[in-house]
């Protein structure tokens, strides 16, 4: 698949590391698990929103964009790797933060709600939750037109087609690593929340015909709402791409309740997932998306869901500043959900 007739900024340098974990493989028995390393990404500090700005990025700077809006939640990694790439870019940012735990969002939190005021975001609207995000940013977006200005939305997580090409490019990517390196993959694990990623994998894995099943762990929903999305958003790329090939429902396969009790809210397995990575391997997951995702890949190989000589890849997709909301929680000194 071609991507060079799209508009794309570049903010890593190579692709990102591809590691086997020996002690984690070995603390819980097989199979043979490996990372790849997208919290390594470039932009403060890192995580899979940067590689669907490179290309969003590219189409409001092409736009003539004098500012980007986008949504998220309070600790939102996304909405810190747009400002980071907005700074980079000399562009302001604005956000529209959804408060969907009531009493969740705090000025003076540390976290990526520090990194925000670091970073000199120019301003912040918090709604409640279940607020109609898309058309509060137009909203806001409108406001600025009226005072002259040029903004860009970007939708929340950056999942859109435009934006679902960058986990195209890591399809391509990835592809080269194993046959650089000789290694089979049987199956892939990956965060599945707003799509865009679990989506861009599913159409960059079709397009360039990796045989390679994709597992998502749910991280806000239970497969019967999370499959369609990751469906359309799919097929919504490969259209963009002009494949001319319709992605097969069984092309997308997602596991839940890891999630519960809400989205955000830490539960027992997470800390264990996080903790045992943090003491096997020194590598950080965080409490939203990928340690909730490792404590299901963890709890399926203890299922036996896997084969103790498969080899099997957990995309790391970053995160880490959302740590240190929880720091008491993670280390075992204030309770969770079980």
């Amino acid at each position: 698949m071609d991507l060079t007739r799209f508009p794309r900024r570049r903010y890593t340098e190579g692709p990102t590391p591809l590691e086997f974990l020996p002690n984690f493989t070995r603390a819980l028995g097989g199979p043979r698990i490996w990372i790849k390393r997208d919290d390594m990404l470039g932009l403060t500090p890192g995580g899979n929103k940067t590689r669907k700005l490179e290309f969003l990025m590219a189409d409001a700077l092409a736009q003539g964009a004098d500012t980007v809006i986008t949504c998220g939640a309070p600790q939102s990694n996304h909405c810190r790797i747009t400002l980071a790439a907005a700074v980079r870019e000399g562009l302001k940012c604005r956000f529209v933060i959804e408060e969907r735990v009531p009493g969740s969002y705090r000025v003076d939190a540390s976290g990526n709600n520090f990194l925000f005021r670091l970073m000199g975001l120019e301003a912040l609207t918090v709604v409640p939750a279940g607020t109609n995000m898309a058309a509060a940013m137009a909203s806001e977006a409108e406001s600025l037109r009226a005072a002259g200005r040029r903004p860009y939305v970007i939708p929340g997580g950056g999942s859109n087609a435009l934006g679902g090409l960058g986990y195209v490019a890591c399809a391509q990517e990835l592809q080269q690593q194993l046959f650089e390196r000789g290694l089979r993959i049987d199956r892939l694990v990956v965060c599945s929340g707003s799509s865009g990623t679990h989506g861009g994998l599913v159409a960059g894995f079709l397009g360039n015909r990796i045989d390679i099943p994709i597992l998502g762990i749910g991280v806000s929903r239970d497969p019967a709402d999370q499959d369609p999305l990751v469906l359309r958003e799919a097929q919504a790329i490969c259209d963009l791409l002009g494949l001319g090939l319709t992605v097969p429902p069984e092309a997308v396969r997602s596991l839940g309740d890891y999630w519960r009790p809400k989205y955000s809210v830490p539960n027992a397995r997470m800390v264990e997932a996080v903790q045992l990575l943090a003491r096997t391997e020194a590598i950080l997951l965080d409490p939203v998306y990928t340690g909730k995702a490792m404590a299901g890949l963890i709890d399926q190989i203890r299922r036996g869901a896997f084969r103790p000589d498969e080899n099997v890849l957990f995309l790391h997709t970053g995160g880490l500043p959302a740590l240190h909301v929880l720091e008491r929680e993670l280390l075992g000194e204030s309770p969770v959900s079980p």
